[in-house]
């Protein structure tokens, strides 16, 4: 009988301490939530700052009814070579939040690439990278080459596969993604 009592008492005692683990202790995760993009601005200065172009996307209402705005400045000038800066925010707040910062700042997360198309005669190359020497993308150069036309689309990547070939095998989520007609004239 003592013994079915001290089995008893052995197995009650080993449930307690097996139920009480350190997984009690333990803090989830925080998620990084995802910051509403509203603006998207690339600005393009040639060196001698004879030709200062920029691209704007505004979508206040983000997934709301209002389409996007888009906005050119001017054309690029054939033959020149351009330093562009590209800026994200959130102008739903006042003063706007600048989310470039927080791109910068989580680079291992986070890539824009640039995709030319419809004949548009130019070329990117990434001129900041992140911690790990990787693209980021938040500036870079871009070279006009003769008269054309076409698009220049912007994709913010979140997560990418790093290092990659481009945006095809980049991974990751679209924050956001954002295509201009462009000329070069």
């Amino acid at each position: 009988m003592k013994t079915i009592k001290f089995l008893s008492v052995l197995l009650i005692a080993i449930i307690s301490f097996t139920s009480c683990s350190k997984d009690d202790d333990i803090k989830p995760e925080l998620v990084n939530e995802e910051e509403l993009i509203t603006t998207l601005q690339v600005t393009l200065m040639s060196n001698d700052l004879s030709s200062i172009v920029s691209l704007i996307m505004t979508d206040l209402d983000g997934d709301g009814p209002n389409a996007p705005v888009i906005n050119v400045s001017g054309n690029l000038v054939a033959g020149i070579s351009y330093d562009g800066v590209v800026q994200v925010l959130n102008e739903t707040e006042f003063p706007a939040e600048n989310i470039t910062l927080e791109v910068e700042e989580e680079g291992l997360e986070h890539q824009f690439f640039y995709t030319v198309g419809g004949g548009l005669d130019i070329t990117t190359e990434y001129s900041n990278f992140d911690s790990a020497g990787n693209n980021l993308g938040t500036e870079f150069k871009l070279n006009a080459g003769s008269a054309s036309n076409g698009t220049l689309t912007f994709t913010l990547r979140h997560e990418p596969t790093k290092p990659n070939t481009g945006l095809a095998n980049a991974g990751g989520e679209t924050d956001i993604e954002t295509t201009f007609n462009v000329s070069v004239e």
